[in-house]
């Protein structure tokens, strides 16, 4: 079996690797988007190094956009297979997919309006709602833990990596001339401290492990210490400022999570008297299917539930869902939280709430997850004192604070510890993707430290054979 890193290898965005068989048969995992790379992101979206109608079957690790918002581009050019995921999977995607694809229609219809009176040729979407309508007829829920065969050389098994709901590791078996070969792709790994989902699960023995790699060099800042500090940045901008702050964070997982920690500190009477706004009818969608798979959540989350049955809904919670009501928190004068997507500030109603807050120094913008270096949050996080919105340059004056531990990766102890359920003198290679460069070297120098014996970073487009 030969592997092609196709995505996610020179970045954290664009996940995608596909296994080619003996039987020249075709493997894809994971399908994303690229997000948050400037002027590259069309070119790198649309040139995916694949021929759709070859590929036989995709294996989806989650259903953050990152790992599965190319799908349905995959599906306009001509790919008919199984899209396999885990049941929560399959459901978060599809409100994801469907998002996307309103969202490249949308911008493409105010380009076309801009290059019409222009008199230049109008442009086509990546991607249409049909597009994703057709993509999730494709899906095939497969439960955690089932051994599943898609074809006499392939057969796998998710396991839960803890990182959002639904989210797996796929643990591969190739059964080849005789041979068999184990591999295993962590896709996201999440948290062992994580406040809602149960921690990653120990994997079976590979031979081969591709492994992602975002904070490969750095430790995150512990629980306690982050709700505290988030309790310090609401007081100082809602309470001594009178100002708003602005949360970007993904539709599902990290908007659940602030959700909770603000429910917490309401219980314990510690959250000021403020309105907290959940603008996305994504996050609203995405929190009515954590509802339903609420028993799958971690221990600590059903102790809770036995007292606040509802660990997303408080007093003075409102969740936005028409844009017009989007609209009228330009006019709110009153100092609030407006948590919104998306996490990385690069498109959705966030963009806009950051537009309108982002010169005001009584304001402050909140990153609580990774964002990619040439993202609008990776220039407001390094500092850049400037930042172009919707084509105006705007003025940062509002404060600008991240806390990192509400990120759903784990950092390099946590993935090394997601790795020690391995024997290592039986895993040939550990291949490291979805990380920056530098990130990855770092994190491969750890990984060799900690007894792995060979680990590679391969680069986009390379074919190795396992």
């Amino acid at each position: 079996m030969q592997v092609k890193f196709l995505g996610a290898t020179e970045t954290v965005t664009g996940s995608k690797h596909l296994l080619i068989t003996e039987k020249g048969r075709q493997i894809l995992l994971d399908c994303g988007l690229y997000q948050g790379m400037g002027s590259r992101t069309p070119e790198l979206n649309e040139r995916i190094g694949l021929n759709p109608p070859e590929i036989d079957a995709i294996i989806l690790s989650h259903a953050h956009i990152d790992h599965s918002g190319n799908l349905p581009f995959l599906v306009r050019q001509g790919f008919r297979g199984k899209i396999y995921c885990t049941p929560a999977t399959a459901e978060v995607a599809e409100i994801l997919l469907q998002d996307s694809a309103h969202i490249q229609e949308s911008d493409i219809r105010f380009l076309n309006k801009l290059r019409q009176k222009e008199g230049l040729e109008l442009l086509k979407p990546h991607y249409t709602a049909k597009n994703a309508e057709d993509t999730i007829d494709l899906f095939h829920p497969v439960d955690y833990h089932t051994s599943f065969a898609i074809n006499d050389e392939i057969s796998f098994m998710f396991t839960d990596a803890g990182h959002i709901l639904g989210s797996a590791a796929v643990n591969i078996i190739a059964k080849e001339n005789g041979k068999t070969t184990r591999l295993a792709f962590s896709g996201d790994i999440g948290r062992y401290t994580d406040m809602l989902l149960k921690d990653p699960e120990r994997f079976p023995q590979a031979d081969y492990i591709i492994c992602e790699s975002t904070y490969g060099d750095r430790l995150h800042e512990k629980t306690e210490s982050a709700e505290q500090h988030f309790l310090d940045v609401v007081k100082k901008t809602c309470l001594e400022k009178k100002g708003k702050l602005i949360i970007p964070a993904f539709s599902l997982g990290r908007t659940q999570e602030i959700v909770f920690v603000l429910d917490k500190l309401k219980n314990a009477g510690l959250l000021p008297d403020i309105k907290v706004f959940v603008d996305s009818p994504l996050s609203v969608s995405a929190t009515d299917i954590t509802r339903k798979y609420v028993y799958s959540l971690n221990d600590s989350l059903q102790e809770y539930i036995k007292k606040d049955p509802d660990p997303f809904g408080f007093q003075g919670l409102v969740y936005i869902q028409k844009k017009e009501d989007s609209m009228r928190l330009n006019e709110y004068k009153q100092p609030c939280i407006i948590i919104s997507a998306s996490g990385m500030m690069e498109a959705g109603r966030v963009k806009h709430h950051i537009a309108h807050n982002i010169s005001d120094p009584r304001n402050t913008i909140l990153a609580v997850g990774y964002c990619s270096p040439n993202s609008l949050g990776g220039k407001i996080l390094r500092g850049d004192k400037q930042v172009r919105i919707f084509g105006q340059e705007l003025e940062v004056r509002a404060e600008v604070e991240s806390i990192a531990s509400y990120s759903a990766h784990g950092d390099y102890e946590e993935m090394l510890r997601f790795l020690d359920c391995q024997d290592k003198s039986l895993v040939k290679k550990v291949f490291l993707v979805h990380g920056e460069t530098d990130t990855k070297e770092v994190w491969r120098t750890t990984l060799l430290d900690a007894g792995f014996g060979e680990v590679v970073i391969p680069h986009k487009g390379e074919v190795i054979a396992l």
